[in-house]
């Protein structure tokens, strides 16, 4: 029996070295390499026409002479186009909100709570959700009647801004201001981004960062200095939940980050679901034709 006893602990002793060894060579989660100069943009982006007042592109981003990110951006005529705003805090799948909102483009929208609820003021079909108290000093989208913008609420206030609004929501931090400032705080911390912005011409530019290299600040001077001709910018949700959509005729973009966030502040930040087609959202900004 001794005998026997011995084998099996050797057994097990084994085999759960053999796990340990197997686990380790798994690949875990991937952080962005950091950058050692300043991010750049590699080239202006060529615009693809999908639609009257709808086109896509792509930017390369440079750093220490290579390439080591790429926004997924479209630029929209809101005279052409309707903008909705939907909650649903179980979530849905861009996917399954591109079919329920008959959209042509969805990407996340502003912060939601740990219940999945807004965590910031919004407006959706007219009728204003999330917190009705809130002190927002940095920025909103807003939309109705064939206008779009973005707001700069340091000087404003957001219910007054709200007053009337089909869509809006109230998000942070304000990346681009009309006097060339921002509201971004100093970190390290780097993640994939999604961003709202208007463009000189009264356009609206989304943009999703395909990998986790923007620290919010970093963000902020990067878009001043971009070709896209931006004179407002409005950071959206980050990390796991920057997401973007789009489907025009045969085009097609589905993109969701990674699970991972960067820099030495804080922790990862891993949704529920790991996969990024499952994904769900529960805020979205959505692109409709009128």
């Amino acid at each position: 029996m001794t005998c026997v006893a011995t084998q099996m602990r050797s057994f097990a002793l084994g085999l759960t070295v053999a796990i340990g060894l197997a686990l380790a060579l798994l690949p875990g989660p991937v952080r962005a390499e950091e950058p050692a100069g300043p991010a750049i943009p590699g080239s202006a982006p060529e615009w693809r026409g999908l639609d009257a007042g709808f086109e896509v592109a792509e930017m390369p981003v440079l750093a220490d002479g290579r390439e080591i990110d790429r926004i997924l951006l479209a630029r929209i005529d809101p005279a052409k186009f309707r903008f909705v705003l939907q909650s649903a805090p179980p979530g849905r799948t861009l996917k399954s909100w591109m079919g329920e909102l008959g959209a042509i483009m969805v990407i996340n929208g502003s912060f939601f709570a740990k219940d999945r609820t807004p965590d910031t003021p919004i407006v959706s079909n007219g009728v204003q959700l999330g917190p009705k108290t809130y002190d927002a000093r940095h920025g909103a989208f807003v939309a109705s009647h064939g206008a779009a913008g973005i707001r700069d609420l340091r000087r404003e206030d957001w219910r007054q801004t709200f007053a009337g609004a089909e869509t809006a929501l109230v998000s942070y931090p304000l990346l681009l201001a009309a006097d060339g400032g921002h509201t971004a705080t100093p970190s390290d911390r780097r993640a994939n981004r999604s961003f709202a912005g208007q463009d000189t011409a009264g356009r609206i530019v989304f943009g999703t960062t395909q990998d986790g290299s923007f620290t919010l600040p970093g963000l902020a001077e990067f878009l001043k200095a971009s070709p896209l001709g931006l004179s407002l910018a409005l950071n959206l949700d980050g990390g796991p939940y920057a997401c973007q959509a789009i489907a025009v005729g045969d085009y097609r973009r589905n993109f969701c980050g990674t699970l991972e966030f960067g820099g030495k502040t804080d922790g990862p930040l891993a949704p529920p679901d790991n996969d990024r087609n499952a994904r769900t959202l529960p805020i979205v900004l959505g692109v409709v034709r009128p």
